[in-house]
C-alpha cells in the first residue's frame, strides 16, 4: 500500500472528504488529492499534518496489520471467478 492509498484509506474510514482533510490539516485540497493519487510526494512534516488531522500517529500510519491485509485480500479474491480463484490458490501454493 502506498502512502497515498493509506491516506485515502484513513480519510474514508473517518468519513472525511479531501476538502475536509485539507482544511483540518492546513494543506490545499489539490495537494492532498495529488498525494492520494500518487502524483506528488509528501514530506514528513506534511504527512505529520495529515496524521494529526486524521488523529493517527506516524507509527500507526505505517502499521498495516495482517488483519487489514487479509480483509483487503479477501475482498479482491471475492471478485474473482471460481477458475481465477483456483488458479490463484495453485500459484500461492508454489511460493
Amino acid at each position: 500500500m502506498t502512502v497515498g492509498e493509506r491516506i485515502t484509506q484513513l480519510r474514508e474510514q473517518r468519513g472525511y472528504t479531501t476538502n475536509k482533510l485539507a482544511n483540518e490539516s492546513g494543506l490545499s485540497q489539490s495537494f492532498v488529492r495529488a498525494v492520494e493519487l500518487g502524483e506528488k510526494g509528501i514530506t514528513v512534516v506534511n504527512l505529520e499534518y495529515l496524521c494529526t488531522a486524521l488523529d493517527v500517529s506516524l507509527q500507526d500510519f505505517f502499521s498495516y496489520t495482517g488483519s487489514e491485509m487479509r480483509g483487503e485480500l479477501s475482498a479482491l479474491v471475492s471478485e474473482l471467478t471460481q477458475e481465477q480463484q483456483a488458479a490463484l490458490c495453485a500459484f500461492l501454493k508454489t511460493l
